[in-house]
């Protein structure tokens, strides 16, 4: 597939985000980034299986880490603000909104606290959470083998996949990763992209930007061909730049259940909030969540996953 390198003016949405990109943000201050980690670590026996999607049983039982939140009097949560439909600022109100911020409310409304958001790339999760500088992530972030070295998960509350944003003139001509052999592919440094297109791709070319607006922009700008990313993500962007981008119609090739991470030693919080997902699931606010933020642009029916308890 030849992709056009023409360089592409950037529209005023995106100047926008480029503003939330650079950006950090709670409820009471705004700390600034940290640098960004070469990637997850990535043990060379650990390969994911379904059994790293175990979390532990439900319970709002009040351990040692519900108890420091309870006294806190706040739910400190590692969030993403220019991930539309995710996590994303609304212009208007300032406020942080998203799928991923509607399940963070959940969580923060249940244990009785206000929720702290702070700004944070993906590179950052790992580490803000080892260091006890926030409880929770919930920041579209994937269960899997290596990251459960690190941190702990709740169950899986939805499942995306990776796919490949590109240009609409190329849109129908897409028919896979293979297609991208020798061209400019953008994903967030950090995350498990990067690996998977290369697995999917060896001859693909990686340009990494610190987020996926990072990467909107290099796209817009011409820098690079395509930007690969779970379907969730990639949605929001053709949200945000309907003339420039498109997500072609084609298969996941990874499958990323998403989990809400915690200090690997909060395994109570872990119970807590499996308990609040299971909530959710009764009372239907995971749907009517869904169903607003990820239905409309995804098009696709979706529930929320079964859980796996047993760790």
């Amino acid at each position: 597939m030849k992709q056009s390198r023409a360089r592409l003016g950037v529209t005023a949405a995106v100047l926008g985000l480029m503003t939330l990109a650079g950006c950090s943000y709670d409820a009471t201050k705004v700390p600034t980034h940290k640098a960004v980690p070469a990637a997850d670590p990535s043990p060379a026996s650990c390969e994911t299986t379904d059994a790293d999607l175990r979390s532990y049983a439900p319970s709002k039982a009040a351990g040692d880490a519900v108890k420091r939140i309870r006294k806190a009097g706040v739910l400190k949560v590692g969030v993403s603000a220019d991930t539309l439909l995710l996590g994303a600022r609304n212009p208007s109100t300032n406020a942080i909104e998203g799928f991923d911020i509607d399940v963070a409310n959940k969580i923060a409304a249940e244990l009785g606290v206000k929720p702290q958001y702070r700004v944070i790339n993906a590179g950052q999760r790992i580490e803000l959470l080892e260091n006890n500088e926030i409880d929770i992530v919930a920041r579209n972030m994937t269960i899997n083998c290596a990251r459960w070295q690190s941190v702990a998960f709740s169950a899986e509350y939805y499942r995306a996949g990776q796919k490949v944003l590109v240009r609409p003139d190329t849109a129908d001509s897409y028919a896979g990763p293979q297609d991208l052999a020798g061209l400019k592919v953008c994903a967030p440094t950090g995350t498990t992209s990067v690996d998977n297109i290369k697995a999917a791709e060896p001859d693909v070319i990686s340009e990494p930007a610190l987020t996926h607006t990072g990467c909107l922009v290099k796209f817009q700008q011409g820098q690079v061909d395509a930007i690969t990313g779970d379907d969730t993500v990639l949605a929001g962007l053709v949200a945000q730049d309907k003339l420039y981008a498109a997500v072609p119609k084609q298969d996941a090739f990874t499958k990323e259940p998403y989990g809400i991470a915690t200090n690997a030693d909060d395994t109570d919080l872990v119970a807590f909030i499996n308990a609040v997902l299971e909530d959710m699931r009764a009372d239907g606010s995971w749907q009517a969540s869904y169903d607003k933020w990820l239905k409309p642009y995804l098009l696709i029916e979706a529930t929320q996953p079964q859980p796996v308890y047993g760790r």
